[in-house]
């Protein structure tokens, strides 16, 4: 072959294999649509009227509706927050200054962090400072995100509004396009970028004109001025909807709020496949409810690209709904009067509920040690004190219950929860003590345990409609969580599942005649309830359909593992119980895993991916961190402190009729020893595991230390009736367990 011949084939070589890699390589997505993100800080569903917001009542009548969430990183998010959040697609924030409106953005000709601004594009005031802060924070929000995977994909960002520049802009903090109102924004400047962020500030900023009184506190806004607000906000909003062109999909979000009092604020999507309906996420699992992060999720998927790992929102799906536009208006703006309900009674129920379990306390011990010889003042004294530890016992799972009635809408809905948690307290104990069961030591506790753990675990099972909006439970305003067990309920469905195995478990041993070493026969039985209703139990607690709870599997595995040891009359050295928690932290691990493996992890499957990339720590950090802040959190410190005392001084120490009373209830009880340690266990390891710390034990001995009382009382009660006020004596208390220790 001539040289020439050699350099034409060597080039046709060269251009096969760049034409080869060419077609090889993977094309870059491209924005498949358009979408318009209407940001609306301040506004809320009760804001919506036919007459006066005509804008918003046709697109909510033609689109799909919820409420929003917009917590971040703050009880009350501020405008920059939540336009910082929708960009980054997690927590996020504007570190120092006022809760004031967006600042101006830099305009052409300006500098910027990468330089001079382009024509008809704006920078985003003091982003490489909002940059750096939110990268430190425990969230390691990234924000930029957004208009990066836009930019990444040929699209351009378009900014309407100064707020609107923090929501739309890239990592460098610039936007493509801006525009100062939408009043100002021609046709084509509405079809000009797959993405368009708009900032109606109308709402806020008439709370920025009221200003804040001398505590620094919102001074509250009249309704006229706010109807104004709002009516001005609807015309600038139904420009934007004139606007836009045909097949365009316009998002609305009140994402902030406007003082020191969170809300639940307006979403609406409408175009794009959102019919009319109510909206939905698989963040929070529940119709009618979506979070601010979801909104970057659900613009990336209108969008048709790929959302990036540091976005943890879901994407809005709609639910279909036959209900007309008045109904789902009413239906969410009464969402947010729930949540303000709950919000303003919540932290005092667990005053009051620790403050009456500490008077009940007090109450018992001055009326045990003040028993006379007669028998009739014995008995009332002994009964009333029993009857009024089983409510208490009962009262955690009248909280639950009592949502199952709208009590918000009462005229006066704080009394109203008091009577529906009272009376459903009150029922369940009725039902303890009205069976054959009654005469038992531990039988009206099983039937308490029972019911409460039953309760918890349907819920979950079934959409956790009880947890939302609950005293124990969680609420939208705080968005710790949406779906599943928090922490408070994860205490109670543990030490509630505990106590029932264990008092179940009771049948099979008692069963086996008089005390002594169980037979082969009732031990295996005894362990095989508490196998079942542990599997059960860690299966509705940890498994991301139901409970999804990552520290509750660390608890109670090794609880549930302790207690059948204990039933069989072996001991718990600590070398097994280090290997129990093993065993529980491998099992939330292979759940984490097959978690992370669906097509929609939850933050189970976020955590096992945090683990692989080497990330893990900074979430354990946070837990950890959060623990430790909550020893010195002295409304739960303190009545912890007194019920453990009141379990050692009281319950244990020695009384005038020579035995304590869980001496007594260990000597009517096979199980009751096992039992109280398995829920000890619960509220220790719970309290280490759990970012709420010192709040698991408190709320596991809100459960067990009353029912325990009661079962000491009865059998106070059977003694007395016996004449025999025996002091159980050593070899019976430890028969059937061995000599247990943990």
């Amino acid at each position: 072959m001539t040289l020439r011949g050699t350099k034409i084939a060597m080039f046709l070589a060269a251009v096969a294999a760049l034409l080869t890699a060419v077609v090889a390589a993977p094309a870059a997505a491209e924005p498949k649509g358009r979408v318009v993100v209407i940001g609306v800080p301040g506004l809320t569903w009760s804001d919506v009227d036919q007459a006066a917001t005509p804008a918003l009542w046709a697109l909510t009548a033609k689109g799909a509706g919820a409420n929003l969430s917009v917590r971040t990183t703050r009880a009350g998010t501020c405008p920059t927050d939540g336009w910082l959040t929708l960009s980054a697609g997690q927590r996020a924030r504007l570190a120092h200054g006022e809760c004031a409106l967006p600042s101006a953005p830099v305009l052409p000709g300006g500098p910027s962090p990468a330089g001079a601004v382009p024509a008809g594009g704006a920078a985003a005031a003091g982003w490489p400072a909002i940059k750096t802060d939110n990268a430190a924070t425990s969230y390691h929000a990234r924000v930029g995100l957004l208009g990066d995977a836009v930019r990444a994909a040929g699209g351009c960002t378009t900014a309407v509004g100064p707020g609107a520049v923090f929501g739309a802009a890239d990592g460098s903090g610039r936007v493509d396009r801006y525009i100062a109102s939408p009043d100002k924004a021609s046709a084509d400047d509405w079809r000009r970028c797959a993405l368009t962020a708009v900032d109606v500030d109308d709402v806020f900023r008439a709370y920025m004109t009221a200003g804040v009184d001398a505590r620094g506190d919102q001074v509250p806004v009249g309704a006229r001025e706010r109807a104004a607000a709002v009516a001005a906000a609807d015309r600038r909003i139904a420009q934007v909807v004139a606007g836009v062109p045909a097949g365009t999909t316009v998002l609305v979000a009140g994402l902030s709020d406007t003082g020191v009092n969170p809300h639940l604020r307006l979403a609406v999507a409408l175009g794009g496949g959102y019919g009319t309906g109510l909206l939905r996420s698989s963040a929070t699992r529940h119709d009618g409810l979506v979070t601010l992060t979801d909104a970057t999720a659900t613009v990336l998927e209108v969008l048709g690209l790929p959302q990036p790992k540091e976005a943890v929102g879901s994407a809005w799906t709609r639910v279909p709904s036959d209900a007309g536009a008045a109904d789902r208006v009413e239906r969410l703006a009464d969402g947010d009067v729930a949540a303000q309900a709950m919000r303003r009674v919540q932290t005092s129920f667990y005053w009051v509920l620790f403050a009456t379990q500490l008077v009940l306390y007090g109450v018992a011990m001055l009326a045990l040690r003040r028993l006379g010889r007669d028998p009739g003042a014995r008995a009332r004294i002994l009964g009333g004190t029993r009857v009024i530890a089983l409510i208490g016992g009962a009262v955690p799972c009248g909280s639950f219950l009592a949502g199952l009635v709208p009590w918000w809408r009462a005229p006066t809905p704080t009394i109203m929860l008091v009577c529906l948690v009272l009376g459903w307290a009150g029922l369940l104990t009725g039902v303890a003590l009205s069976g054959p069961w009654r005469r038992s030591a531990f039988a009206p506790g099983l039937v308490i345990t029972g019911a409460t753990a039953l309760v918890l675990a349907v819920d979950v099972m079934t959409g956790s409609t009880l947890q939302l909006n609950s005293l124990m439970g969680y609420t939208a305003l705080v968005a710790g969580r949406f779906y599943g067990f928090g922490n408070q309920a994860f205490a109670l469905f543990a030490v509630a599942a505990v106590l029932t195995a264990a008092w179940l478990a009771e049948f099979p041993l008692r069963a086996d005649g008089p005390r002594g070493a169980p037979s082969r026969r009732a031990a295996l039985t005894a362990v095989g309830i508490v196998a079942v209703i542990g599997v059960a139990a860690v299966a509705v607690d940890g498994l991301p359909a139901w409970g999804s709870d990552f520290g509750g599997v660390l608890a109670m595995v090794p609880a549930f593992a302790v207690l059948g040891l204990l039933l069989t009359g072996r001991r718990v050295s600590p070398l097994k119980l280090g290997l129990f928690c093993l065993a529980g932290a491998a099992i939330v691990l292979l759940i984490s895993y097959l978690n992370a493996r669906s097509a929609n992890p939850t933050h189970l499957g976020r955590f096992w991916q945090d683990l692989v990339a080497g990330d893990a720590w900074d979430v354990v950090a946070r837990k950890f961190d959060a623990m430790l802040n909550s020893l010195g959190y002295w409304p739960f410190t303190l009545p912890l402190a007194a019920a453990i005392g009141f379990l050692f001084f009281m319950l244990a120490r020695p009384t005038r009729y020579r035995a304590s009373l869980l001496d007594r209830a260990y000597a009517h009880s096979r199980t009751m020893r096992p039992a109280l340690i398995g829920a000890l266990a619960v509220g220790v390891i719970g309290t280490l595991v759990n970012d709420s710390g010192l709040v698991i034990m408190s709320v596991a001995f809100s459960l067990a230390i009353p029912l325990m009382l009661a079962a000491g009382v009865r059998s106070l009660e059977l003694d007395l009736a016996a004449g025999t006020e025996p002091s159980a004596p050593p070899a019976a208390r430890s028969a059937s367990t061995g000599s247990p220790s943990a």
